[in-house]
């Protein structure tokens, strides 16, 4: 198993990036697009088409704005999956509860740790900013600022794209999954000794 994130703000390169990683790759791509197309947002329309000038014809494409888990799973064997990606993924399951929410992102989580192959997931950081003005927007941040820190947690690389270069951070940093096991255990140890 292999999970690479590869996160930064707005075109940072993020993309760009994870399509490099996946060139590199010895396995048969799937590339999974999460976004929703509109034809009335041009500017949209022309970021898509972007991305699809950029991918080479030998990659299987799948427009998956919903079922993110079951594509993954579909696709079960030996192959490098991009999503692109984690934000629109969120922004498109903003209608569920928090409990529904939950569950969706604990079945990702759980299929990504058994999948065989390889996954790179590009996802934003949106946190660096203001906090949104409505509530709406702080919930799309929430969401998304959790499940990048979830993902990364699970991830054996992890690139934030920054001023035109992308930091492996998962080499330079300390995980913070690591740290909360830790004090769990910390935590178990004292309540061991006062029993």
């Amino acid at each position: 198993m292999s999970i690479t994130l590869v996160t930064g703000a707005a075109n940072s390169g993020k993309s760009e990036w994870a399509e490099y990683l996946a060139s590199q790759c010895q396995k048969p791509v799937i590339y999974i697009a999460t976004g929703l197309k509109n034809d009335h947002d041009i500017e949209w329309q022309k970021k898509i088409e972007q991305h699809q000038i950029r991918r080479p014809k030998n990659w299987q494409t799948l427009e998956i704005p919903y079922n993110l888990v079951d594509a993954i799973a579909l696709n079960f064997s030996d192959n490098c999956i991009l999503v692109d990606s984690l934000g629109t993924w969120v922004a498109n399951y903003l209608d569920k509860n928090n409990d529904d929410w939950q569950k969706e992102i604990n079945h990702l989580l759980e299929t990504c740790r058994e999948y065989k192959g390889e996954i790179i997931f590009v996802g934003e950081e949106t946190g660096w900013g203001v906090v949104p003005a409505y509530e709406l927007g702080r919930l799309f941040r929430s969401r998304l600022g959790n499940l990048i820190r979830l993902v990364g947690g699970i991830a054996n690389s992890v690139y934030l794209m920054v001023g035109g270069y992308a930091v492996d951070v998962a080499k330079l940093g300390i995980n913070l999954t690591s740290i909360e096991l830790l004090a769990e255990v910390r935590q178990q140890a004292i309540g061991n000794r006062q029993q």
